[in-house]
């Protein structure tokens, strides 16, 4: 088999030599990227960056010019050139996500969330993650339509849709409602910020707090380590509970139902004992009121303040417990208790008996065949 040597090098040498070149780049590249990693400052950070997608597109820059260089069929030639665009539109989608994600990351390290007073930081955390999965989210999509606009027949289908973009356009609003109504209240929840992370929320009856806001749902951690996941538009169009929305400072209350003779005054005193002996206590409120009675007992409230809702929780939960050992202790007959009272029963002859006037007699009446005669005091004599 005849090989013609001068036709296989003008394939060779330019590809060759691209090849050479691409593959010294990505390894050098790589490297770089291996040997940053871990390192935590500024100049380390953008390389890894950058580094990744210029490892894969600068092999595909170098290959356009070589491909040109050959005898390449035209045919050919403009389907190998469509392939290498993709790969650097892709390469360049890439590298956005990875400054977009960069920024973000380095706007969460400014702003920690691990400290006392954080809401200015959760409050930061939630616009920007919401609003940087917005931002990757179009890039993505603007990237995938330049691909797409890059076949003839993806061209030509545009061009009959645009024709019928009435109905196309009713139709896809559509089927695409919770899709752009889930990006709608992203935007919503990122500048109005009815919720943040880290807040304390009661959504469906569960306490929890959010741990996560994505681009289209909420994740919840409720309190016994489950995850509840909510969608993005429920926070918008429903009521919910936030306690943590201008600050995480809370009120709790302890209710106790108690005997009328118990002694307020000491209860008072005791709880007042208990919170300053608590280091959950924040020192604002420690309030014993009567707030409630019945035929049979009275409703006392503790109420006590902490730093969060945690705190108050456990606040709680110690003020109930030491406050009724106090009471079961010191003073038992404060305690709850029901009342009951015997009477004795006296014999219905007797109480009849006992019901009538001294002195006076009834004789029997007209209805028992006998005139009446009633007789008080003696009987006269003939």
């Amino acid at each position: 088999m005849h090989v013609d040597w001068t036709l296989a090098a003008e394939y060779l040498w330019p590809i060759g030599i691209a090849l050479i070149i691409g593959i010294t780049s990505w390894w050098l590249l790589m490297a770089l990227t291996r040997r940053l990693k871990g390192r935590d400052y500024r100049r380390a950070r953008i390389a890894r960056v950058i580094s990744r997608p210029l490892a894969f597109a600068l092999p595909m820059l170098v290959l356009i010019p070589a491909l040109e260089a050959t005898p390449l069929q035209e045919r050919w030639l403009d389907q190998s050139l469509r392939l290498l665009h993709i790969g650097l539109t892709a390469c360049f989608v890439w590298f956005l996500v990875r400054v977009v994600a960069a920024g973000e990351q380095a706007i969460l390290r400014e702003h920690r969330i691990d400290v006392a007073d954080n809401l200015a930081a959760r409050r930061i955390h939630t616009q920007t993650r919401v609003l940087s999965r917005v931002l990757m989210g179009a890039i993505i999509l603007v990237g995938v339509s330049m691909v797409l606009l890059t076949f003839p027949m993806v061209r030509q289908i545009g061009t009959a849709l645009l024709a019928s973009a009435g109905i196309i356009g009713l139709v896809a609003g559509i089927a695409a409602k919770p899709v752009f109504g889930n990006l709608i209240a992203g935007l919503q929840i990122a500048l109005t910020q009815p919720i943040r992370l880290d807040d304390v929320v009661i959504v469906e009856g569960e306490w929890g707090r959010v741990e996560e806001i994505g681009s289209s749902y909420v994740v919840v951690r409720v309190w016994d380590e489950r995850r509840m996941v909510v969608p993005l538009t429920w926070f918008i169009e429903n009521p919910f509970q936030n306690w943590t929305r201008r600050s995480a400072d809370l009120l709790g209350t302890a209710f106790l139902w108690l005997d009328y003779r118990a002694p307020i005054g000491a209860i008072r005193a005791e709880l007042e004992r208990i919170c300053r002996s608590e280091k959950l206590w924040d020192e604002r409120v420690c309030v014993t009121q009567v707030t409630e009675t019945t035929e049979h007992t009275l409703q006392v409230r503790l109420l006590v303040s902490a730093r969060n809702s945690g705190d108050a929780f456990d606040l709680r939960c110690i003020v109930r417990e030491r406050m009724l050992d106090f009471l079961a202790r010191e003073h038992p007959q404060a305690l709850p208790r029901t009342r009951a009272e015997l009477l004795e029963q006296p014999d219905p002859a007797l109480q009849a008996a006992r019901g009538r006037p001294a002195g006076h007699v009834r004789s029997p009446g007209a209805e028992d065949g006998e005139p009446a005669m009633e007789v008080t005091g003696s009987m006269p004599r003939s």
